[in-house]
């Protein structure tokens, strides 16, 4: 099982990755993938080398320029992706101004050799490091070779629309461009929920949704109407699983066919705050409490103000169809 770390309490020596990885895109596991490699080759020394991807956080950007950067993937979501690939441990580094303002080397000496005594590190070929990012990958192959740390870099991956980045996943998501984002991604786009108490409205009009409550930090696509697949987990507080990733105790009870409203309530109440609905077809749960993980498949339409409550739920009776003919073509395709 891949488990969450401060640095102190990692397990040493490591082979580690090391970069921000957000969203742990095809290029991400590259680097990944070359570090666990590193540790297989340390698989007779004693004690062997654990494989090891080390981030930071928060985010760079929000520290040195108070860019608040929202997360394609949480650190608790990042253990659910990392398993497969074999690594075993992940090591948030807290990125604080004085982490900042070490010179290449001393974090070099500092953190990758005296706190995670590191073997072996694998990074992507745009990787900074150090005061003012004056480090590049580089001087991290000199420094490591001063040292005696195997560095290796890894080419930063190209696909049709050019480098397979973070900031592209995030801009498709912003433009509701789900299948673009997850192309890039290599993966489904998902995102988790607690069923938090609504004021019952949807229900009134025949559509009971679960309001959900995201962890703060998450990035959320662009608001709409989505045809989505949902998971159900386990009771918040529930003891008798292990929280491990997206639910506890793995994916949890579906996929169901939903559909999910993300934003305002235009013709409900548009002082709301902005919540993500879900509501589940030809289901009648009791979710309170519950963790969802949410899969977003397709962008239905933009929110709009209706003249009256009828004609929104006529709109949620037509989205629904839609919602249900995309949802089951994909799991029946699976």
């Amino acid at each position: 099982m891949t488990s969450l770390s401060p640095p102190a309490a990692a397990r040493v020596p490591t082979a580690l990755a090391l970069g921000t990885f957000d969203g742990l895109h095809a290029g991400h596991r590259r680097v990944i993938q070359e570090a666990i490699g590193l540790a297989r080759e340390d698989a007779r020394l004693e004690p062997p080398s654990v494989p090891t991807v080390v981030s930071f956080w928060p985010h760079p950007r929000e520290v040195l320029y108070g860019d608040t950067r929202l997360r394609l993937d949480l650190p608790e979501e990042k253990l659910a992706l990392l398993e497969p690939l074999g690594v075993a441990q992940l090591v948030m580094l807290p990125f604080t101004r004085e982490l900042a303002a070490l010179s290449p080397e001393r974090f070099v000496v500092e953190v990758l050799l005296g706190q995670l005594e590191a073997r072996a590190v694998a990074v992507g070929e745009n990787f900074r490091f150090g005061a003012r990012r004056a480090g590049d990958a580089a001087d991290l192959v000199r420094l490591g070779r001063r040292h005696g740390m195997r560095v290796t870099v890894v080419p930063t991956l190209h696909d049709g629309g050019g480098r397979v980045s973070s900031s592209r996943i995030r801009q498709a998501l912003a433009e509701g461009k789900i299948a673009a984002a997850e192309a890039l991604l290599g993966r489904p786009y998902r995102f988790t929920g607690t069923v938090v108490k609504g004021r019952g409205l949807a229900r009134q009009l025949g559509w009971p949704t679960a309001n959900l409550e995201v962890r703060a930090g998450k990035f959320l696509p662009m608001e709409g109407v989505y045809a989505s697949l949902v998971w159900i987990g386990a009771p918040a507080g529930d003891d008798r699983v292990t929280h491990r990733g997206p639910l506890a105790g793995g994916l949890g009870e579906g996929p169901l066919p939903a559909v999910m409203n993300l934003g305002r309530q235009p013709t409900v109440d548009p002082e709301a705050a902005s919540v993500p609905e879900v509501h589940l077809l030809d289901q009648e749960l009791d979710l309170q409490g519950r963790d969802l993980l949410v899969q977003p498949l397709r962008w239905l339409r933009g929110q709009r103000r209706f003249a009256d409550l009828t004609a929104l739920s006529s709109q949620i009776g037509m989205d629904v169809e839609v919602a249900r003919q995309h949802c089951l073509s994909l799991v029946e395709a699976r």
